[in-house]
């Protein structure tokens, strides 16, 4: 474990990011915040700090309770920080509202009969003039 560690490496070694070239373009984005403002990739990262890290559909609030310079495993990787109650809340609120947005939309049907598939034709063909 060393005392002085560049945020992208971080970012990385928690596994955030697949590699720190993509650490680097997010922070370089504006993506990442260190301690409630935006953040140069040199930064180096201290205990307790506050980030907000976009995973996916997500933003993740997390706290820095270990350095570490080295990609370890999964589980070695969480013990480098510690997320956040509301980001936490937050996160499984949206969640829940994206499934229940997908449930009530309605997906095709199944593939068009020959009917429907002459009539997608012709709608491609002619236009909207029928």
């Amino acid at each position: 474990m060393s005392d002085t560690i560049r945020i992208d490496k971080w970012l990385w070694a928690a596994r955030f990011f697949k590699t720190r070239g993509l650490a680097k373009k997010a922070i370089e984005g504006g993506k990442v915040h260190y301690n409630g403002g935006r953040v140069k990739t040199s930064k180096v990262v201290e205990l307790g700090a506050l980030l907000k890290v976009p995973q996916g559909w997500d933003t993740l609030e997390v706290e820095v309770t270990g350095l570490s310079g080295q990609r370890r495993g999964a589980a070695e990787a969480r013990e480098l920080y510690r997320e956040t109650s509301a980001s936490q809340a937050r996160r499984e609120r949206e969640a829940q509202n994206r499934r229940l947005a997908n449930q009530s939309m309605q997906g095709p049907r199944g593939r068009p009969d020959k009917k429907q598939r002459r009539a997608i034709q012709d709608f491609q063909r002619h236009g909207f003039d029928d």
